[in-house]
């Protein structure tokens, strides 16, 4: 078998590609990474437009790729720390061997997927086993890397807030869906945190509350509940530390908002989604902004980041820090906002002359705006 492999501290990298029959995968690559203080190698193994994750021993190393890639590719690259052999393979089974010198030096990249996040591979979170993203032995199903990180980005906006917090937290989550984030926010407060944390979480549909109290049930995760109720009617509800919209649908992350402020809620988190309303009132004003409502497309776009810029601005009035961040990468959802929202106390009234200036020459409505200004027709009694 290979020589090379004798000596598996020394090899930086293993590709083979190309194979003979009909595989599995693809393209198969191994790498070695520091896994508890000792050398290990990761394989990524490609099919189709998945990736799956191996780690394999380094003692396991030679009859791992005698066992998996020799003589079952065209081509099978070694990378050593002071050569590079490529073995060539015909489809008769004769084998070319070719080594070039060359000085290559080993980064191990010591658990580099993982060692920055919050969530990590191992832990013990049953709903992204339930979404998928976990395996039943908590590792990354392949092809869900992408999700996997979206999820520690998330984290990672809510630690940035409630990292150094002490004592209890009481959210409400409004138009919660079947609530996999919120499961995850729950988690990341109560296992990550240790914080004394409980959830609402509010939906309209009955059986989606029935099926998430049912997974909240399962989970052991006692001070997290869900109730059907409507955002846009008063909820008689006590202390409330912070509030979740995540993807409320149009005007009902509005009325989550106009919640927040109306209660003096210390946080907002808020992921807008499908913001018809503008789009759907709008008229030209023989301004600046007509040349943005000529194509459809591009209207529909300018008038949900328009919402979210009047939301925003709103909440900087009602005495909020904004922080408008990117949540999703653009490549996996067009719907990559977040309203990362603290109460400072401060109010002011320097924009609502703004948006009031551009919705009446506009003719726009937005739900926010009107229940703001005391308009009763946007609230429901």
């Amino acid at each position: 078998m290979l020589e090379e492999l004798q000596h598996a501290e020394s090899i930086s990298k293993i590709t083979a590609s190309d194979p003979l029959t009909k595989s599995e995968y693809f393209r198969v690559s191994l790498r070695p990474y520091l896994r508890k203080g000792a050398i290990c190698f990761q394989a990524e193994m490609y099919k189709g437009a998945q990736v799956f994750h191996r780690n394999v021993e380094l003692t396991n190393l030679p009859q791992w790729v005698e066992q998996n890639l020799w003589g079952k590719y065209k081509q099978l690259l070694v990378v050593a720390t002071d050569r590079e052999i490529t073995y060539l393979t015909s489809t008769k089974g004769k084998v070319t061997r070719i080594e070039r010198k060359k000085e290559a030096k080993i980064v191990l990249r010591g658990n580099d997927r993982r060692k920055n996040y919050i969530i990590n591979e191992g832990d013990d979170v049953p709903a992204l086993v339930d979404l998928g993203v976990f395996t039943r032995d908590g590792k990354v199903v392949g092809g869900m890397y992408d999700k996997f990180k979206q999820i520690n980005r998330f984290a990672e906006i809510l630690d940035d807030v409630f990292k150094n917090h002490r004592g209890k937290l009481t959210l409400l989550d409004f138009g919660c869906g079947k609530s996999y984030l919120t499961f995850i926010v729950y988690h990341y407060l109560t296992k990550v945190r240790n914080i004394d944390a409980e959830i609402i979480g509010y939906d309209l549909k009955a059986d989606v509350v029935a099926n998430c109290n049912a997974l909240a049930a399962k989970y052991g995760y006692d001070k997290l509940r869900f109730a059907v109720a409507d955002v846009s009617e008063p909820l008689d509800v006590g202390n409330v530390d912070a509030v979740l919209s995540l993807h409320a649908c149009d005007t009902a992350t509005d009325y989550a908002l106009y919640f927040a402020v109306t209660h003096n809620v210390p946080y907002i988190f808020s992921v807008p989604c499908c913001q018809h309303e503008i789009n759907n009132t709008v008229v030209k004003g023989n301004g600046d902004l007509d040349v943005l409502l000529k194509y459809g497309i591009v209207k529909e776009r300018v008038c949900a980041l328009l919402t979210d810029s009047i939301r925003a601005m709103l909440l900087e009035d009602a005495g909020y820090k904004v922080d408008v961040m990117e949540f999703v990468d653009l490549a996996h959802s067009p719907k990559n906002i977040i309203l990362r929202c603290v109460r400072t106390g401060k109010k002011s009234s320097q924009n609502a002359a703004k948006i009031k200036e551009l919705a009446d020459r506009y003719k726009f409505d937005q739900t926010l705006y009107r229940l703001l200004n005391g308009d009763a027709s946007a609230r429901k009694e």
